[in-house]
Formats: C-alpha cells, structure tokens, sequence
C-alpha cells in the first residue's frame, strides 16, 4: 500500500475517488499496442471481480492513470452469496478457481462448518473494495503477462513503484476536472489533436462504442449537468456534457510571442463541440467505429468471418471458441475478427 491510500484510505463512510499513476521502471516506452491490449483487459476482468469501477483511464507508452470508484464495503447481509462469489472467482481466476471455491464451499456447508465456510469467504471479501488491492494485482498480472511474452523470458517487476495515488472529492467540480485532466493526456502530450482519436483512453474506448467507458463518463458527466443532483442522467446527455467538459479544458495555450505553452485541441473543433452542446453527428459515430475496418484485420458477414477464423485456428488462443464480433453502432449485420471494445 503506498503512502497516499495508507493516509487516506477508509476516512469516509461511503464510496470515495481515487486517481492512480503508475510509470514503467526506468520510463522505458515499453506499452505499445499489444501491450496496452492486455493491460485493459485485465484492469477490465479485476475491476469487475472486486466491486469498484473505472471512471476514466489513459495508457501512455509509459505509464498510465486510472479514476476509480471504490464503494464501501457492503454489510454482512449485502455480501454475495456462495454461487455468486464463485462465478466472481470463475470470472477473474479461471473456470478451475470458481469451482473450487464452489465445491470447497459446499463441502464445509454440508459438514457443518459454517466458520470455516465463512473464512473461506473472508479471504476474498477481504480484497475487494480495495484500491490498494485492486492496483496492485493488475500490476502484477500485466507484469506477469509481460515477462512471459518476451522471446527472451524477463524478470523482475516492470513498474518503477507501487503506485501513486490522490484522494478526489466525490463532487462534480473534482471528478470532471480529474476525468478530463486523464483523457486530455494525450492530446497534451502532442500525440493527437482529438482525444477521440487516441483510443487508449476512456474518451477514445467511448467515442469507439465501448459501453463501459461511456457509461463511466456519462456519470460524470450527469453530475455536471445537474450540480451532482442527478446521477443517473441518460448515458447520451450525460456525454454531451462531457464533451463540453473536455473540450472546455483542451484549448491550446500560448504565450504573447505564440511558443506554445500547453498543446491542446485545434480551436476550431473547440468551439464546434460547444457551439452544439456536445452533441455528436451520427456521422462522427459511424467515423469513429470505422476503426473497425482498419484494426478489425477481417470484416464481412457471420459465416464468412467463421471461415476465415477456421483456417487460422492456430493463431488464435484456446479460449477463443468463435471469430465473427458483431460491428456496435451499424445497422447492417456486420461482423470482425477482433471486438476492440473488449480486446
């Protein structure tokens, strides 16, 4: 547990805000596309095993930062039963881990042994609703991930340190402010000019017709709206007023002699967004889904995408059971080899 989560961690009662950095040992740029792949699915697969959920990201080449949601603990009563925690073990740690937990349980249940049962249980429980938990296994999944994908075996930790982290006030005026300070990185960093256009971003992963991430930012962006009073604002307007958000924050900034001071966002795309409140032209959707087409490797119909899947076979992991992902956002029937909402 770092510094910062050890100060803070548990002084409110109810859900509280983290903003998490971590950089790559050395700053070495060792997060390319692949990379950044695997590391959003498995910060995907924990964040849903242990209750919290992610707000806003960005992976840089090397480092990144995550805003979580991290929810008190529920009561006893709350907790999820015995099925439930092992489908949440299943989920994250494999088919093999779930039913084990599930047999181990049943097994302590039938002979009685409702305190064994119940410890069993705790050595989960303990670790969800955690952010120190949470960062820490993703960090060391990627890393194991990491070192068993080079040709040449690595070892050794690949993060610089734990990590860092800021407590963020539940409030409207800090999470916008943190949320955009995350997806403007890249556009401060001169790698594109609309973050829309990086999509290792949670604005990016939206704009692309990732739900998960639209539905981080329009919760935010329902806050914004409506002063924090209404949360629960439709995912649409709710992203509208991201949009106004984000682009409010990304003007490029210079001085008197026009040196660039801050890159940011071309002016005239800034005033577009605002001039429309947010709003996005279907034509702007279908754009961004294009992406489809040029990282999809194959698109076509159903049985042509199963196919092709067939004859490349080896090339795919044993888990993988189909090819064809259907294409979000189109109205045709279209399929790809790869879903980039969730490879």
């Amino acid at each position: 547990m770092n510094r910062t989560s050890r100060r803070f961690k548990g002084l409110s009662n109810g859900t509280e805000y983290f903003h998490c950095v971590s950089r790559v040992v050395d700053r070495r740029m060792v997060l390319k596309e692949r990379e950044k792949e695997e590391f959003l699915r498995i910060m995907r697969l924990y964040e849903e095993f242990y209750g919290l959920r992610v707000l806003s990201y960005c992976l840089m080449t090397n480092h990144f930062h995550i805003l979580l949601e991290v929810p008190k603990r529920p009561p006893l009563s709350e907790l999820p039963d015995d099925e439930a925690l092992a489908a949440r073990v299943s989920a994250a740690l494999g088919v093999t881990s779930g039913r084990g937990v599930r047999e181990e349980l049943l097994r302590l249940r039938k002979a009685g042994m409702t305190a064994a049962a119940e410890a069993l249980r705790e050595r989960y429980f303990s670790r969800m609703w955690d952010v120190s938990s949470f960062m820490q296994v993703v960090k060391q999944r990627f890393t194991q991930w990491y070192n068993r994908s080079r040709s040449k075996r690595r070892r050794g930790t690949l993060w610089e340190d734990r990590f860092r982290s800021v407590l963020v006030a539940g409030e409207a005026d800090a999470l916008k402010a943190m949320a955009a300070y995350i997806d403007l990185n890249p556009v401060r960093a001169g790698m594109v000019k609309d973050p829309a256009d990086y999509r290792w971003s949670s604005y990016g992963e939206a704009m692309g017709g990732g739900e998960k991430a639209s539905a981080g930012l329009a919760w935010i962006g329902g806050l914004v709206a409506h002063g924090g009073g209404n949360r629960n604002l439709a995912a649409k307007e709710g992203m509208e007023a991201y949009r106004c958000v984000l682009f409010g924050w990304a003007e490029e900034r210079t001085d008197g002699a026009g040196k660039t001071l801050k890159r940011g966002a071309d002016i005239k795309q800034i005033k577009e967004v605002l001039a429309k409140h947010g709003r996005v032209p279907m034509r702007e959707y279908v754009r961004r889904r294009v992406r489809y087409f040029t990282d999809g490797a194959v698109i076509g119909s159903k049985a042509f995408l199963e196919d092709v899947f067939a004859g490349a076979r080896g090339h795919f992991g044993k888990k993988r059971k189909d090819g064809a992902r259907r294409l979000s956002g189109l109205q045709e029937k279209m399929y790809a080899l790869r879903d980039l909402k969730a490879d």
